[in-house]
């Protein structure tokens, strides 16, 4: 494949991620308001549909490398797309019929989420195919930071969709963006990969994964740092709206910008990762992005008044810059580290700990921020975020300035497995 080719490649693989992105910001607004608008949820309903949207990791997240890896690569990412448009497509249908419940939307976020995960260890494992090696960083700081621009301004979009046609017509923009991602993605072309004759056991493929990432001496260390970082993160997304109403008094659309902020972090931090990792090297900018996230976490909860509401946008942009070179760093690494026949279940094995972190995080965080606190919750799991950088400085990466400068012995092939 030429250079041009591959470029062009590249830029329709990124315009389905942004499509896709920018529905699901769609709908992460128009969803939860058709619980509260539309079928007047209940708190704990609410719960539901939110947790439904996390659960998948848990329960999928590493046998979804063994299953990305016995799939065509671009089919498994077309697939997701497709049942995440009908899922979605069927909330309006049901309004219509008047036939939508908690529970179908229970079920709708719960399909997503599963075809989520699927279609996230295929998006991650299908970039190195097509991205020369030398260009992964550069390519990964530009998906991040399209993400953080969706974030930024996504919301706003949905909020602006649901004021225009209403929460439930709202997720047809959703399903729309899956539907166009879908074609995007079905242009590209198909993954060459010869299948053997016999595939080992499921439970041996996620193992061989599990070992692989867990004795590696820098994609296991990097993989703890990350699941520290979201298990904070998740207790952020469940305490930052508690916090700054009922501790805070601020009012919504100032509750709105200061959790927006974060997407400026995020953006930053992408944009500034090659010219950060590039000056300092990876490793040492690891250590760095993990210590402005530590100072960050402590700052979000400092001060009264008008000082608070300033100290938490500076602690959120801190915070989000610090974690988006962290992931993008990482990332790149494993992409370019793993052996490409282990790369989807590395893929799966680091989301599958890391991002399952973020529920936990979450449901600890509610727990104890309802005798403690909003405040004195944020200050414990800022003091929990210092666990990132020291995970790291015990590992070989603190003799390091780059993470290529150890040299890793490449696993040993598994034995073939012979036709019955």
């Amino acid at each position: 494949m030429s250079v041009e080719q591959r470029a062009g490649v590249f830029w329709r693989w990124w315009a389905a991620g942004t499509t896709s992105y920018l529905g699901s910001a769609v709908g992460a607004v128009a969803l939860p308001l058709t619980a509260l608008t539309v079928l007047d949820a209940t708190a704990f309903e609410m719960g539901l549909v939110a947790a439904a949207g996390y659960v998948a990791w848990l329960v999928i997240g590493l046998p979804a490398g063994v299953v990305v890896q016995r799939l065509p690569l671009r089919g498994a990412q077309v697939g997701a797309d497709l049942a995440r448009a009908v899922a979605v497509a069927s909330v309006p249908l049901a309004w219509w019929w008047d036939r939508l419940t908690v529970a179908h939307l229970v079920v709708v976020a719960l399909v997503v989420s599963f075809a989520d995960v699927l279609f996230d260890v295929a998006n991650a494992t299908f970039l190195p195919t097509v991205v020369p090696r030398a260009d992964l960083h550069a390519r990964n700081s530009l998906t991040s930071a399209t993400h953080a621009a969706t974030q930024l301004g996504g919301p706003s979009l949905g909020g602006v969709a649901v004021q225009a046609l209403g929460a439930v017509p709202a997720l047809l923009v959703d399903a729309v963006s899956y539907l166009v991602s879908a074609t995007l993605l079905r242009s590209l072309p198909a993954r060459r990969a010869d299948a053997p004759d016999r595939w080992p056991p499921v439970r041996s493929m996620i193992a061989e994964g599990w070992r692989y990432v867990t004795r590696h001496p820098l994609l296991g260390p990097t993989m703890w740092t990350a699941t520290a970082v979201n298990f904070v993160c998740g207790a952020q997304l469940a305490v930052y709206p508690l916090y700054l109403v009922r501790e805070l008094h601020a009012p919504p659309a100032l509750v709105g910008v200061l959790l927006a902020v974060e997407g400026v972090g995020s953006l930053v931090g992408a944009a500034l990762t090659p010219w950060i990792t590039g000056r300092w090297g990876t490793a040492r900018s690891l250590v760095v992005a993990c210590g402005v996230a530590v100072g960050g976490a402590a700052l979000v909860p400092v001060g009264e008044g008008v000082p608070a509401y300033l100290a938490f946008a500076a602690g959120n942009v801190l915070f989000a810059g610090g974690v988006v070179v962290l992931s993008v760093t990482t990332r790149t690494y494993r992409q370019t580290a793993s052996p490409p026949d282990l790369l989807s279940r590395v893929m799966a094995t680091v989301r599958f700990v890391s991002w399952g972190a973020i529920p936990v995080g979450g449901l600890l965080a509610g727990a104890l921020a309802g005798p403690a606190g909003g405040r004195a919750t944020l200050f414990c799991f800022a003091a929990a975020t210092a666990l990132a950088p020291l995970t790291l400085l015990l590992s070989p990466i603190r003799r390091l300035r780059d993470l290529t400068d150890l040299r890793v012995d490449a696993p040993p092939a598994p034995e073939p497995v012979a036709a019955p």
